[in-house]
């Protein structure tokens, strides 16, 4: 066993019995680079990452490839997932030099960690028109022995141009304008056949589709509403969805949404249950209620682990062959079910050939037979299981709290609520780091590794929803005292927007800024919504103002390229609305029917409170200001509607309410 037998980290620890002599990402491997005079061989990657596996198979686990590694490099292996900092650096030089990216990330460093070569996947032998690693492997060992100048030049080269891209960049003027140009340009990709956009492969991006909610919400665009409604019903009828125990897989090999990258990811759930949510309160459409049920079902049942936490991942290999747990023959079909039932299978679930089937919906999700689907659920699950990845990252469960919370006020489930409720605390518990801040992972009753600006901003959402949910004022003060922690130890004074690492964290060359919403939200869009949220619901100019600030600090990219920037650009679209608060007061039955519509629908530039005369919480008309003089009308539950913090009469039935919102 190598060092990494002794790491927290799943990813590490698969690669803990490798001949290669790996260590972990520190000082000590640094060091020794310096007094071996050796380059670094750098492998990121993470647990349930199908060509990781591969990679270490032909070539961690060969002895070939270990004693040229051994002989000539350092060799540090750096799980994505835990270092999210280390592997955007490194990632960014591969896209500077490749003009592409992906995992496992394979990089050559000097030991001050400047990268000269940059790639992604390598056999151990040429082939896939790829160079092999032992042809790879001297040839790079040899130019850093004969042409050291060069190559320390092309690192520090590389590393500067890296820096220069963190530079902001702004316009001049108001933003809005950058929201309609976001819509026209995700028209322009959508797939009209098969929803989504682009071509294969396909990612889901929920938040893509959640600026496109927005979007109909605020404009009436119909075509907003369709782009999104076609790709949520073609992905739930689709083999990226598990039609069998609900979630979804990483994203689709293909333009229809059949033949998925098998991993079954966290954050996926928790952004494409948050988009389902918001699809139903749109369109009333039961079928988006149904899946984000099942999805949040999925996750409670799978994923939940002991104290509250959710783990982070299922591998897409089983048995050494990716997808294998999820594949059906037809012989199998036949044999786990009667002649009927196999016949409605076959044509529900869309089996055609022999072997091979991704299971996926031919119509309705409603229609199908759930006897069926529990029963061969029943006979998948005797098959040998995928990994699951069990370390709780605490942004990713802020993702899916925040998911569980907006499910649970939406639908009315109170077991989502409550399930939401114990993943925050158990974060909050476990992973505090004592000043107010958080650790970035818990795994083996440890928690480690500061917190980004991820962990922070997801983790605000969350405390944010669970105040929509439940309006305990404990909620809305733990989300305020991180939001001030965020903006002490995240937030760039000089520029505006938030550093990916917090003061004290490890630079590498220039601080990083990641303001790009990618597979996730990116932690700037996250806080800077945040923010906004907070200030109005607290009166407070000064959020909304740092809100303004990360939204200009990098609007020059935004306006480059606004598709990557969705997130984001559902605050610029908020900022330039005139926002919407709601206050009810009372504890009867009209005040319940005044929360019980508002929650139902999707209205993402309204705050609302909740002044509950019951059981009134002294703290509230503190934090809250302007609702502190609201009450009740000649004895009747009330509503009041502030917009531009001024505020119109008090309503006192739902009908007055729904005239007065125009609905």
């Amino acid at each position: 066993m190598n060092r990494l037998a002794a790491e927290k980290s799943p990813y590490l620890r698969q690669h803990a019995d490798n001949p290669v002599d790996w260590h972990p990402w520190d000082e000590e491997a640094f060091r020794e680079a310096i007094v071996k005079d050796r380059p670094i061989f750098l492998s990121i990657g993470y647990s349930t990452c199908h060509w990781c596996h591969v990679m270490a198979e032909e070539s961690f686990s060969d002895p070939e490839v270990a004693q040229l590694l051994n002989r000539e490099y350092i060799s540090i292996k750096v799980d994505r997932e835990e270092r999210p900092d280390i592997d955007a650096f490194y990632m960014s030089a591969a896209q500077a030099l490749t003009g592409r990216g992906g995992w496992p990330l394979t990089a050559i460093l000097t030991p001050e960690k400047k990268p000269f070569f940059v790639g992604t996947y390598f056999p151990k032998e040429a082939k896939y028109g790829q160079v092999g690693m032992m042809d790879l492997l001297p040839r790079l060992a040899e130019l850093w022995q004969e042409r050291r100048e060069e190559v320390e030049k092309a690192g520090s080269e590389l590393a500067a141009l890296i820096a220069s891209s963190e530079r902001p960049r702004q316009i001049d003027g108001p933003l809005e304008a950058l929201v309609d140009l976001g819509f026209h340009q995700f028209a322009e990709a959508f797939d009209t056949v098969n929803g989504g956009f682009g071509s294969a492969p396909k990612f889901p991006t929920a938040h893509n589709l959640t600026f496109l909610l927005r979007y109909h919400v605020g404009s009436g665009s119909r075509t907003a509403l369709d782009m999104v409604e076609r790709t949520l019903k073609s992905m739930r009828r689709g083999g990226i969805y598990d039609q069998l125990a609900g979630g979804f897989h990483r994203y689709s090999t293909d333009e229809r949404w059949h033949v998925p990258h098998f991993e079954k990811m966290l954050y996926d759930q928790a952004l494409l249950t948050t988009a389902y949510v918001h699809a139903y309160q749109v369109t009333g459409d039961d079928e988006y209620a149904n899946t984000a049920r099942e999805v949040c079902e999925y996750v409670r049942r799978d994923l939940a682990a002991p104290g509250g936490g959710f783990y982070s991942a299922l591998d897409a290999d089983s048995e050494g062959e990716e997808g294998r747990y999820y594949y059906w023959s037809r012989h199998e079909i036949e044999a786990a079910l009667t002649p009927a039932a196999a016949a409605i299978a076959r044509q529900s679930f869309g089996i055609e050939n022999q072997t091979g089937n991704t299971l996926r919906l031919m119509g309705d999700p409603e229609a199908l037979d759930l006897s069926i689907r529990n029963q061969l659920l029943q006979v998948r699950t005797a098959r040998t299981p995928p990994h699951r990845d069990e370390k709780i990252l605490a942004d990713w469960n802020g993702l899916m709290g925040a998911a569980m919370a907006t499910a649970g006020r939406a639908l009315g489930d109170r077991n989502l609520i409550e399930a939401s409720e114990r993943a925050i605390n158990f974060v909050l518990k476990n992973m505090s780091d004592g000043t107010g801040g958080l650790y970035h992972r818990y795994h083996d009753g440890e928690a480690g590794i500061p917190g980004f600006i991820e962990d922070h901003a997801f983790i605000v959402w969350a405390l944010l929803e669970l105040y929509s949910a439940t309006f305990l004022v404990d909620y809305l003060e733990q989300a305020l005292s991180l939001t001030e922690t965020t903006l002490h130890r995240f937030w760039d004074e000089k520029s505006g927007g938030f550093f990916q690492s917090g003061r004290g964290g490890e630079p590498l060359f220039a601080a990083q800024k990641e303001s790009r919403d990618g597979a996730l939200p990116s932690g700037n869009s996250v806080a800077a919504s945040n923010l906004l949220r907070l200030a109005r619901l607290t009166a407070r100019a000064d959020l909304e103002a740092r809100a303004q600030e990360a939204a200009n600090s990098v609007s020059g990219a935004v306006r480059e390229s606004p598709t990557q920037f969705s997130h984001l650009l559902g605050v610029i679209d908020s900022l330039a609305a005139p926002g919407e608060e709601i206050v009810v007061v009372g504890d009867g039955r009209v005040a319940q029917e005044f929360l019980a519509w508002i929650n139902s629908h999707f209205r993402p530039n309204t705050v609302v409170v909740w002044r509950d005369t019951a059981a009134l919480d002294p703290r509230l008309d503190k934090l809250v200001p302007f609702a502190s003089g609201m009450g009740k009308v000649a004895g009747a539950d009330a509503a009041y509607v502030c917009r531009g913090r001024t505020c119109e009469r008090a309503v006192t039935s739902l009908d007055e309410l729904q005239r007065l919102l125009g609905s």
